[in-house]
This record gives structure tokens, C-alpha cells and sequence, in this order.
């Protein structure tokens, strides 16, 4: 190799490896995202929320859901305190639920009758023809328990499928990848911006100037809020009129979410761009967050599939709620307990990150 290639090589390597935050990023950041991909990626459809209706005393019903939440997929949905099905669905509280039919499942089975009826949630096109599958093989397991193989009436259901009956995927992927968009362009865009400034040698002219450091900080951060804002409705608009994604909640609910989505993606790309000392490392960090947050976001699997340690990592995860509420107010309608309780995480980790990005920030300017 000539000897002035083999010094160029070196000194390049030299350069990107001296950096200890380089280093971290090269070979910290793919054992951390290999690890989330490992345990966050699975098609198996686990922990499904289960919630059943019957009248007291019907044994049979009762040995019927004990067969659905000792399989292992379903788990048991907490309603006691709402009696509408129909509304534990649309709160998301219950994936799917079964309901008894009247005078109970052992009487209209031996009439030849019984049917019990399952309510599924189909918003998530995926889950909800893993539950009926899942269902299937449960019933037909019950009903040859209880009556044997000889042809003797068998336990039926009816499936009943809300919110998204033809069961499309891309009623379900195409919200999530809205999040997904969003999260990535504001907070590249942001992480970017700072580092950008003080390449080309214009932080200095910034700082320079007399404005105080909350107001260099909002002239920095509140073009990318709006920015975002717009991307937001960009992403909504191309997804109902392309892909046909229905727009069922009202408008102001979108863009209250989207605001509070964005201020808080805005913020992790400012302190990002405080701890990064050129483009490169400040693009690389960004990667570095957006990676585990899509993956624990339940825009390609459900966040319930996950271990336990990786479903409490998801609930610092902005895009999670993000996509939780675009689904929720897109397809369902917006349910006002969906709503608020997202939108209430949503908010307190937007003053969070600011404050977070600000602190950095005025340590920066000093």
C-alpha cells in the first residue's frame, strides 16, 4: 500500500477514534440497539387485554374465559367499573371482549345456540387476527371438553370486528409511520441546527448579540416547533387522502397532541445538539435516540409484546403516546380517557425535556 494512502488511512481513523464520545457512539450504540431489537421484535401476538361479560353463576362461561387467560395470550382487562363494552374498547383498556349469551352459556348450548360473541378491536389489523385465531383454537378446545368429540352441541362465537372491519394493516402502520416521520424530521432538523451554527462560525454572532438566553434559545427551537406543526398536518393530510386513513376525532385534539409531540422532539434535538461538537456526532446521536424509540413506540409491534424491563423504558418514550393518541383520535374517534391520560404524559415530559434543553443549553452560552 503506498505509504501516503497507509498515513491518510491512519490519521483519519485517528481522528474519528480520539473523540471518547465518537467511540461511544460506534461501539456502544449498535450492542444498545441490538439488544432492544432482540427483545422488542416479535410477531407473536402476547399479554391481549380480555375483558368478559356474563350473568352471575354461569359456571360454563366462566370455565370458558379461565381456558382464554391460562393460555398464555390473553390477559385479564380491569372493567369494573364501566359495564358498556363497546367504551373498553374504544378507552383501549380491552383488546377484545366476549360476551355470554342471554341466560347463560350452558342453557343456549344445550338448545343448540350457543353463541357467545366476541368484540375486537381491529385498529390493529394484526392483533386482531391473532386474537380471532387465538379464539378459535380456544373455543373448539372448550367446547370438546365440556361435550366431548361425539357431535354434541358445540360452544360457538360470533366475531364482531370495530373500528377497522376490512382489518387493512395500513390502518394501523400508516399513523404510526406518521409519528415516526414527525419524530425524525424535528429532531434531526434541531440536533443539526446548533452544531451547524458553530461549523460555519456564526454561534458566536448569535451569542453576541443582546438577547438573553431564553431568547436565543426560542429563536433557535421555535422554527422547528412549527415546522413540525406543519409537517404534522402534512403527514395527516397525505394519509387520509392517499391512503385513505379515516380523520374520526376532531381536529383540535390532532393538533393539541402534535404540539406537545413536537416541543418535546424539539427539545431532545436541542440537548442533543448542546452535547454534540459538529454535524456528525449530532446526527449520529439523533440515530442513536430515534432507533430505540420507534422500536419501543408500538408502531411496528405491539408495546404489550414486549419483556417488562422494555415495556417500562417505552413509557419514557414520547413517540409512544404520540402514536397511541394519533391512532386512538384517527380511528376511534378520540375517547376522552385515551385522550388525556396520553396527552397528560405527553405534556409533562415536553416541560421536562425543555427545562432539560435549556439547562444545557444556558450552560452552553456560558
Amino acid at each position: 500500500m503506498n505509504i501516503t494512502l497507509r498515513a491518510f488511512i491512519k490519521k483519519e481513523l485517528t481522528q474519528t477514534l480520539r473523540d471518547g464520545k465518537m467511540r461511544a457512539l460506534l461501539f456502544g450504540a449498535p450492542i444498545i440497539q441490538m439488544t432492544i431489537f432482540g427483545l422488542a421484535l416479535t410477531t407473536e401476538i402476547k399479554n391481549i387485554k380480555l375483558a368478559a361479560f356474563s350473568q352471575p353463576g354461569d359456571a360454563m362461561f366462566e370455565r370458558v374465559t379461565e381456558g382464554f387467560y391460562s393460555s398464555g395470550w390473553f390477559a385479564r382487562a380491569a372493567h369494573a367499573a364501566v359495564e358498556d363494552p363497546f367504551e373498553l374498547i374504544a378507552s383501549g383498556r380491552a383488546d377484545a371482549v366476549l360476551i355470554a349469551p342471554d341466560g347463560g352459556l350452558a342453557r343456549s348450548s344445550e338448545r343448540g345456540d350457543g353463541k357467545m360473541q366476541l368484540l375486537v378491536d381491529a385498529s390493529n389489523a394484526t392483533k386482531a387476527r391473532a386474537v380471532e385465531a387465538y379464539s378459535k383454537s380456544i373455543i373448539a378446545a372448550a367446547a370438546v371438553r365440556e361435550y366431548g368429540a361425539s357431535g354434541e352441541p358445540a360452544i360457538q362465537f360470533d366475531v364482531r370486528v370495530l373500528y377497522n372491519p376490512a382489518m387493512e394493516s395500513s390502518m394501523f402502520l400508516v399513523p404510526g409511520v406518521m409519528g415516526m416521520l414527525v419524530c425524525l424530521i424535528t429532531i434531526i432538523l434541531t440536533a443539526m441546527s446548533l452544531t451547524r451554527e458553530r461549523e460555519i462560525g456564526t454561534f458566536e454572532t448569535i451569542v453576541s448579540a443582546p438577547l438573553s438566553n431564553a431568547e436565543v434559545l426560542l429563536g433557535k427551537t421555535v422554527p422547528y416547533v412549527v415546522l413540525g406543526i406543519a409537517d404534522a398536518a402534512l403527514v395527516v393530510a397525505a394519509g387520509y387522502l392517499i391512503f385513505g386513513v379515516p380523520v374520526r376525532g376532531p381536529l383540535w385534539q390532532l393538533a393539541l397532541v402534535a404540539l406537545a409531540f413536537v416541543i418535546n422532539t424539539v427539545s431532545i434535538g436541542t440537548f442533543i445538539s448542546t452535547v454534540s461538537k459538529n454535524q456528525q456526532q449530532a446526527m449520529l446521536g439523533g440515530f442513536m435516540f430515534l432507533f430505540p424509540a420507534i422500536l419501543m413506540s408500538g408502531v411496528m409491534y405491539p408495546v404489550e409484546n414486549m419483556p417488562g424491563a422494555v415495556i417500562a423504558a417505552a413509557y419514557l418514550d414520547p413517540l409512544m403516546y404520540f402514536v397511541r393518541l394519533l391512532r386512538n383520535i384517527m380511528l376511534k374517534g378520540g375517547d376522552s380517557y385515551v385522550l388525556w391520560s396520553n396527552l397528560g404524559a405527553l405534556l409533562f415530559m415536553a416541560a421536562f425535556t425543555a427545562a432539560l434543553a435549556y439547562k444545557r443549553f444556558r450552560q452552553t452560552l456560558n
